[in-house]
């Protein structure tokens, strides 16, 4: 009797190669907007208020680390505080509204959105366990999680993450260039003495809601002619 061992690596392999594969197979879902119009676009919105983007922006890095301080806090808060962002993210993208408040609409379905973060947390490290390549794959697949969340408030966590993970098919590759391209610009902020962070981290996060919005009218076939209410609920036009 013949006892293959399986190799990690080779497993890691077989999965990046079929994802790769599944990204031509899906080219129907591939949204043709380029990462720079989408960094472009989104660019436009945050200027018409630097300010209040900054302010927003500011004010969710610093929740965010002082519960990183506490284990539990941070936990706790994580995904209500990433709910929220996504929120203040699709307002300025299709309201042109920048009320820091909607960064904390995210605590209005805390229950969902920390299950949710949880459960895609989990899923990645899992994956991650089996090399850094799968995880690098499912943490892709799994990005527009929060974002579908804030869409549809009574999805549940897995039921956001399947469609997710639908919505990137043929999209993953897209995603992780734009994050080598806001890696690349994050290292040029470094010789500002760090203020173009202060300039750079609306942008990325609009960019991401921009991002999303793509994807969904690809994947769905909507207009995003549409609103958002205060608590997240989509109301198409």
């Amino acid at each position: 009797m013949i006892i293959y061992n399986v190799n990690p690596c080779e497993i890691a392999v077989v999965i990046f190669f079929c994802e790769y594969f599944s990204s031509f197979v899906m080219m129907k879902n591939t949204i043709t907007m380029s990462n720079q119009d989408i960094i472009s676009y989104a660019k436009n919105k945050v200027s018409q208020n630097w300010g209040l983007a900054i302010v927003g922006s500011l004010v969710y890095a610093v929740i965010t680390s002082i519960a990183s301080m506490l284990s539990i806090g941070v936990i706790l808060v994580s995904g209500p505080l990433s709910l929220g962002y996504a929120y203040w993210s699709l307002f300025i993208l299709r309201k042109d509204r920048f009320e820091v408040e909607h960064l904390f609409d995210g605590f209005k379905n805390f229950v969902n959105a920390l299950v949710t973060y949880l459960l895609m947390i989990l899923l990645v490290f899992a994956w991650t366990l089996l090399l850094i390549v799968p995880g690098i794959i499912k943490a892709l697949a799994y990005s527009q999680a929060i974002f579908i969340l804030a869409d549809e408030p009574e999805t549940k966590g897995m039921d956001a993450l399947r469609k997710s993970e639908a919505m990137m098919k043929g999209n993953k590759t897209k995603y992780f260039l734009m994050g080598l391209l806001f890696l690349l610009l994050g290292i040029a902020c470094i010789f500002t003495l760090g203020i173009g962070f202060l300039f750079l981290a609306p942008v990325i996060q609009v960019s991401l809601a921009k991002f999303y919005d793509e994807v969904r009218r690809k994947y769905t076939g909507e207009s995003i002619e549409s609103e958002i209410d205060e608590i997240g609920t989509l109301e198409v036009e």
